[in-house]
């Protein structure tokens, strides 16, 4: 989900947010479909629905195309993809993708683990994607990963993030996503590695990624807010996680990020009655708790 805001005092008036819907579990494909056709009925501005990556290596994804194509697509929504490489741009814009996105990592180990390859091999092989998607018109976004720490590596440095995030974003990439994939990040770990980053990439195209592991996600996010950032990338129900960081948890519950805007009287455009229903939808389809605090706490009144 993505938020975008004016400012006042030190919060933006609106914040836009970014709903990611991809589903790790392997479920029928009219589920992912129902599942973002509920989500397109509550204000979301963005969904991202699938990844177009081999079914060889992400089997759960192996039905991205026939998902694409089935979902019932709303006035006012985008919906995006991510593709790892020419292939999957080719075979995303196929189906009527409105914008892709592309993922490197501040974190060489991480990135070799994950997409089998350097970050510098990585960039040079989205240079062909972004190639293609200027030809066609098409906005790309890039993703990276392990902003605040790795698995493998620990700390990354603020500097190494910057270093990614200006590369992608002179590349062609119109909004750069800073991903705490492990969610082991403070707040103060946050504000340092913000500030470093909009030293190259003005703030209005930045957004953030917060996974919750260390239950820090909802304090990231409002001090990335309060720095300047106006996008949050969420997950119904908080689903999400990564096959190459073990223990990490999903990302920041989207419901839990709505409710703590409209407290602060943060303008989404989200119904947060639909949202929660999404997420209930999903978690009962692939049999997992939701990870929503909200959508705990309310479900007991």
């Amino acid at each position: 989900m993505v938020y975008k805001m004016k400012r006042f005092g030190f919060f933006s008036a609106q914040v836009q947010i970014r709903q990611c819907a991809t589903i790790e579990e392997i479920v029928s494909t009219a589920t992912k479909v129902e599942f973002v056709n509920r989500l397109s009925e509550c204000g979301l501005p963005v969904v991202e629905v699938t990844s177009f990556v081999s079914p060889k290596w992400v089997p759960q994804m192996a039905d991205h195309a026939e998902v694409m194509r089935q979902i019932s697509k709303h006035q006012g929504v985008i919906y995006t993809a991510l593709v790892p490489n020419l292939k999957g741009f080719h075979a995303a814009i196929e189906t009527g993708v409105n914008e892709v996105a592309i993922f490197s990592a501040a974190s060489e180990l991480f990135t070799r683990k994950n997409i089998n390859c350097s970050i510098e091999e990585s960039l040079q092989r989205f240079e062909s994607v972004l190639t293609a998607a200027k030809e066609k018109n098409v906005r790309v976004r890039g993703y990276v990963s392990c902003v605040l720490g790795c698995p493998y590596e620990g700390k990354i440095s603020p500097e190494a993030v910057a270093k990614v995030a200006s590369r992608l974003f002179k590349m062609g990439c119109y909004e750069i996503s800073l991903g705490d994939t492990i969610g082991v990040g403070t707040p103060g770990d946050v504000r340092t590695m913000v500030d470093e980053v909009k030293k190259h990439v003005p703030v209005e195209n930045l957004a953030i990624h917060c996974h919750d592991t260390y239950g820090q996600a909802l304090a990231n996010i409002l001090v990335a807010i309060e720095a300047g950032i106006a996008i949050v990338d969420a997950s119904a129900a908080g689903l999400g996680g990564c096959p190459y960081a073990k223990g990490a948890s999903g990302n920041v519950a989207t419901e839990d990020v709505v409710y703590m805007l409209h407290g602060l009287n943060i303008h989404t455009g989200i119904d947060l009655q639909k949202l929660m229903a999404a997420g209930e939808f999903i978690s009962h389809s692939i049999g997992k708790r939701n990870n929503s605090k909200v959508s705990q706490a309310l479900s007991k009144l």
